[in-house]
């Protein structure tokens, strides 16, 4: 099997994983940390892996507009291009960016880690800021950052941040991970739909992590409850706007979902991932037994979802 998994993190040693995921409700397996790309490549051998595009957690590099953030993610481009050098055709990269409120340098490592170290496209969270500052992508603060990645017809992988929600996650089995990064991906979605931001820049192709979340299962909610509240397009405009992104199906495979998901797009805006090593093999291997049963009698949409989509969307 030749899968290109397309939602693949890693974690430097710098950033505290075990520590950063406690804190939100989440136990990354032990046997993933300390993080080396031999621990990937292990995973990805038995899952039958031939690529991994990586990618930081979302939310990272952390902390506040200024150098220190801007040095942080050029440290963390340069680490993952060198981890790339060094395992050619199997490991490719989301760059990451600072701060995006930080537009000059945000601008400035898209161009580098683009045209320097050659990474694949864009990895960027849901929203930046902290509490009743917090923008989400769609705000018209970066506008000038999607006009340059849709001048460049980037592709940008999205992935909801460990935002809290407003109350206590409900039990220690359903942290912010479980519950609240999904939704913070439909509502960085949802934004960039009802904005118009999503067809002002239709040459950028953008990735939502597991599936959406739950954007599938919203975006009808949208398209006629956000056209009441004065949205300006019309309600078949917004549906025809949530189905121009790309979905991957990390953690989120399953005979229900994936059903929902052939009514909702077509086959080819479906991309295969993991989201290891956030998950143990044991884990990803449940998910993507899942699809193999699912496509099992239709071997042009299996080689599609598996690799064939990836290979074309990142030019690999």
């Amino acid at each position: 099997m030749a899968r290109i998994d397309v939602h693949h993190h890693i974690f430097p040693a710098s950033i505290g994983k075990a520590g950063l995921s406690e804190k939100v409700g989440w136990r990354t397996p032990a046997e993933n940390l300390p993080w080396t790309p031999e621990i990937s490549l292990k995973a990805m051998s038995e899952l039958g892996v031939k690529t991994a595009i990586l990618s930081l957690p979302a939310g990272l590099p952390p902390g506040p507009v200024g150098p220190e953030n801007r040095a942080a993610a050029r440290h963390f481009n340069e680490y993952a291009a060198q981890i790339c050098a060094d395992h050619p055709e199997r490991f490719a990269f989301f760059a990451c960016v600072p701060n995006l409120l930080d537009e000059t340098g945000a601008l400035k490592e898209i161009s580098y880690a683009l045209d320097v170290l050659k990474a694949r496209g864009i990895a960027m969270s849901s929203s930046y800021g902290e509490s009743l500052d917090a923008k989400y992508v769609g705000d018209d603060k970066f506008d000038a950052i999607w006009e340059e990645l849709n001048k460049r017809a980037a592709v940008v992988f999205l992935h909801g941040t460990q935002t809290p929600s407003s109350t206590p996650y409900p039990h220690p089995f359903l942290g912010i991970p479980v519950t609240e990064v999904p939704n913070e991906t439909f509502k960085a979605a949802a934004h960039l739909v009802v904005a118009g931001k999503k067809r002002r820049w239709p040459r950028v192709k953008i990735i939502l992590a597991h599936l959406g979340g739950s954007t599938p299962f919203l975006a009808p909610r949208v398209a006629v409850l956000s056209k009441h509240m004065g949205c300006p397009l019309s309600h078949d405009e917004i549906m025809e706007d949530f189905k121009t992104f790309y979905y991957d199906l990390a953690l989120s495979s399953h005979e229900t979902t994936l059903t929902a998901m052939r009514a909702f797009v077509d086959d080819s805006r479906l991309l295969f991932g993991t989201d290891f090593p956030a998950v143990s093999t044991n884990m990803a291997r449940w998910y993507t037994s899942n699809a193999d049963v699912f496509y099992a009698g239709n071997q042009d949409s299996f080689e599609k979802v598996m690799y064939k989509n990836a290979r074309d969307l990142l030019c690999m």
